[in-house]
């Protein structure tokens, strides 16, 4: 939705807030439904108005907050080898420990489940992405369940790959929400921060965030900032910036 700019009026120079749309439309409604004569019709078509103006302001709050989060996030380095196809990969352990901390500090959580699909040997994992300021937005991910080895021959049972499926699909969809890089040649792990987006390093990282969200002082975000080594702060700065400006009136 494009935001427009209204009209300055007089109240609005005097540093009174204007009261916003939504403010408006609940006194309409609660005149109207003090009066007797108000008809039936027209208050339910100012309830339907108000309730699409909360969740256009809801899903406008889950798209900045998402926008926070994602600017919060770097690669994240590979935990794990698959032998079968020579390649490395994050585990969903790894992505949960890293993103959790960060996207939970903005208030999302997320619900994974499944929803049925007409095709043999598919499941179909679900993720409900909430925000507390109440909007949930779904992702979806189809994955094989066929058991079936690189090769084509039977490996797993159907209870297994159903299983395995399900697990893979989240570890698919939790990188996919969060448009989450996966370390690559530039990928040090904590040896110095590439060009761009900060990289991933590991837990001393997360155990950093959190102690610069325990800071409420300049000073306490100067002595934190002294305590970090080079690396840290070439990763922790913009973090660091966003929090002291929070804090620190």
């Amino acid at each position: 939705m494009n935001a427009q700019l209204a009209p300055i009026e007089p109240h609005m120079q005097t540093g009174i807030a204007a009261p916003s749309e939504g403010a408006t439309i609940l006194s309409v409604i609660s005149k109207a439904a003090s009066d007797p004569n108000t008809d039936t019709a027209k208050m339910r078509e100012l309830l339907s108005m108000h309730r699409e103006l909360k969740m256009q302001q809801a899903e406008s709050d889950f798209n900045i907050a998402m926008s926070r989060v994602q600017s919060s996030m770097g690669r994240i380095g590979t935990d794990k080898r698959n032998d079968q196809t020579r390649s490395d990969y994050a585990t969903y352990g790894k992505l949960d420990r890293v993103l959790r901390p960060i996207y939970t500090r903005e208030g999302f959580a997320l619900s994974f489940g499944t929803d049925p699909i007409d095709v043999e040997a598919m499941v179909r994992v679900t993720c409900h992405v909430s925000h507390t300021a109440g909007f949930t937005r779904k992702y979806s991910i189809d994955m094989p369940a066929d058991g079936k080895g690189a090769k084509g021959n039977d490996v797993m049972t159907r209870t297994h790959a159903t299983g395995s499926a399900t697990q893979y699909g989240m570890r698919y969809l939790l990188k996919m929400i969060f448009n989450v890089a996966i370390g690559d040649e530039d990928d040090d792990d904590g040896n110095g921060a590439a060009e761009g987006r900060p990289i991933y390093m590991g837990d001393a990282f997360v155990e950093w965030r959190a102690r610069v969200d325990e800071c409420s002082t300049a000073v306490d975000f100067a002595i934190a900032w002294k305590e970090m080594t080079p690396a840290v702060r070439a990763v922790m700065n913009d973090y660091v910036k966003m929090r002291k400006a929070e804090k620190v009136k």
